[in-house]
């Protein structure tokens, strides 16, 4: 016997009427007749007797109410507490992002979220996951470098850094010895975010260098990786400013010479129109993106 069948049986039993029953447990009649004739069937007895207003319980109906009668609405209430739990598990905020803007940017701006009551748990990934693990549903909010042109994502941009070409600085006085600024990069090793290179091409085309194709020493997808071994003294690269303002201030790293012209890098968060039905996840935009975005 299914536990909604017997959920059924009790409410017009308590009720005396399949019609009181039906709007309580939220079903149609004929479903409500459907259930107690399963039942009827399933243990060959009558165990109602219809009337003009209602119906009245057989003595097999009394035999049976008091068996499950008091069992059944605790089996629902520990049904109900494991539900409970499971919403509170699956209740937790999933954001996915770059790992170094979620670990250096992002982080501390949750702390508000998790004072909330908030279970926050931060997943790293690049674009194309960040904006496949939202689209699918399992994140509820993205962050990523790249606005999102998928017509099932909504995006809006919540922070701009400069991009700083920055080096050590026996590096740096290594390349400031060269009368081309040019050569004197392509000389050096170029560290990167991927073989495509697209901080460093945007930023050199804004500084109107001719770097021609470059082959990067080392690619890492989190770029504080990059950073630790640019402050090795290996090699040059182009990062935002959060990830080497520090750096730059205890004299670790210095801006390459002659780079005049900064150039910017957006971060936007992303997220489904549907997620917003979800509280957590709509109050979790509107903090993000009032502790992230710039001022007006």
């Amino acid at each position: 016997m299914s536990l909604i069948r017997l959920r059924t049986f009790i409410e017009v039993y308590r009720q005396r009427s399949i019609s009181s029953a039906a709007r309580s447990l939220n079903l149609t009649q004929p479903a409500v007749s459907q259930h107690i004739a399963g039942l009827e069937m399933a243990i060959g007895r009558p165990l109602f007797e219809r009337l003009v207003r209602g119906v009245s319980p057989t003595r097999a109906a009394d035999e049976l109410a008091a068996d499950i009668g008091d069992k059944l609405d605790a089996a629902e209430a520990a049904l109900s507490s494991a539900r409970a739990r499971s919403v509170e598990m699956t209740g937790a905020l999933q954001i996915i992002g770059h790992a170094d803007f979620l670990a250096e940017v992002v982080g501390v701006h949750v702390v508000p979220l998790l004072e909330a009551g908030i279970r926050v748990r931060l997943q790293t990934g690049g674009a194309d996951l960040i904006n496949q693990m939202v689209i699918e549903g399992h994140c509820d909010l993205g962050v990523s470098a790249f606005p999102t042109s998928d017509k099932r994502l909504h995006c809006e941009r919540i922070r701009s850094e400069r991009l700083l070409a920055v080096a050590a600085p026996a590096v740096i006085e290594r390349i400031s010895r060269s009368p081309s600024l040019d050569k004197a990069l392509t000389q050096e090793p170029l560290l990167a975010y991927n073989l495509e290179i697209p901080l460093v091409d945007s930023w050199a085309a804004r500084n109107k260098l001719k770097l021609g194709q470059i082959i990067p020493a080392l690619i890492g997808q989190d770029l504080r990786t990059l950073r630790s071994v640019l402050c090795k003294g290996f090699g040059w690269s182009v990062l935002p400013e959060y990830l080497c303002h520090a750096q730059i201030e205890k004299g670790e790293l210095q801006e390459l010479p002659g780079t005049a012209v900064d150039d910017a890098l957006s971060y936007y968060l992303i997220w489904t129109p549907s997620a917003l039905r979800q509280a957590r996840v709509a109050h979790a935009r509107q903090t993000l993106l009032w502790k992230l975005k710039p001022e007006r």
